[in-house]
């Protein structure tokens, strides 16, 4: 993404637009493989009243959290931008206790600041902080927050099931007009006179629909304990590649230290929560996979 977007390598520094691209490319090719090709079938159930109440508000806040993320890679690099999403388990615990979905304790308010503390010194540790891309980065993990929020509020408690294929058919249009909006004021005009890479920017909507539907996928098909432990391993990943591939990637030991320590507070947390049985999850098993009937209406 910071490739695409870096005025040093394509050169392509719209990032509302590239991500309207992204759910535009997802909602067109969910539709061939669902209406035209067939690969797979769409859920029944979804009604007018069930998208409005759910689908948008979460589609939304995708939406949301997608722009505001890719904004954050035009100031800050990929490796700082993944410390600072180390804290996301804060935000959705804080949201989750105002809402009622969480409980306030000593074990997880000593997790909480552990990952802070982590993050802290992580930022403390950047070598060229830059608090535009902070503050852009801290408000797509609010979004992401909100949107775990909302599936847990308006969806699970729903009963709603849908496989990763038919999610993204509902929610990619939905983050695809809430994104054209705001576009068509903010960069539409300046968008008018760029040079478009069209492979470039075909390979990158492909590579990111393959990576939302394979989450959407690992979602279904495992547990929530292996999601949390393969995103950790994850985290570390990017952090260390991106070091590599881009140059103006500098990590120092007080990076390295904090980031580690947040990531403790992370993985003691994801140990903490299938415990109690409140992972937040929108797609499940299809109904004629399982035994297992709905908690309520589609």
């Amino acid at each position: 993404m910071q490739w695409v977007l870096s005025s040093k390598e394509i050169n392509f520094p719209y990032p509302l637009g590239l991500t309207l691209l992204h759910m535009t490319f997802s909602s067109v090719l969910c539709f061939l493989l669902t209406k035209v090709f067939k690969v797979m079938k769409v859920e029944e159930g979804m009604t007018l009243e069930i998208y409005v109440t759910s689908v948008i508000p979460i589609g939304a806040m995708f939406a949301m959290t997608l722009w505001l993320g890719n904004t954050a890679y035009l100031y800050i690099t990929v490796a700082f931008s993944q410390m600072l999403k180390a804290i996301m388990p804060v935000a959705v615990f804080i949201l989750g206790v105002c809402v009622g979905l969480e409980i306030m304790s000593c074990k997880m308010l000593l997790i909480m600041s552990v990952i802070s503390f982590g993050v802290l010194v992580s930022s403390y540790g950047e070598l060229n902080i830059n608090w535009v891309g902070v503050v852009y980065q801290m408000g797509g993990i609010v979004s992401e927050a909100l949107r775990l929020i909302l599936m847990e509020i308006l969806v699970k408690r729903k009963g709603i099931k849908l496989n990763p294929l038919s999610l993204m058919y509902y929610m990619s249009p939905c983050s695809a007009i809430c994104l054209f909006i705001p576009w068509i004021f903010l960069e539409k005009s300046k968008m008018d006179t760029w040079n478009f890479h069209v492979l470039v920017l075909s390979l990158n909507s492909l590579c990111t629909f393959a990576l939302n539907l394979s989450v959407f996928l690992v979602i279904s098909r495992t547990s929530a304990l292996t999601i949390r432990i393969a995103g950790v391993v994850k985290d570390w990943l990017v952090v260390l590649v991106s070091a590599l591939l881009f140059a103006e990637t500098k990590l120092t030991i007080i990076n390295l230290f904090g980031y580690a320590v947040a990531i403790v507070g992370v993985a003691t947390y994801n140990n903490h929560k299938p415990k109690n049985g409140e992972s937040i999850t929108l797609v499940s098993q299809s109904p004629k996979n399982s035994d297992k009937k709905p908690d309520g209406p589609l």
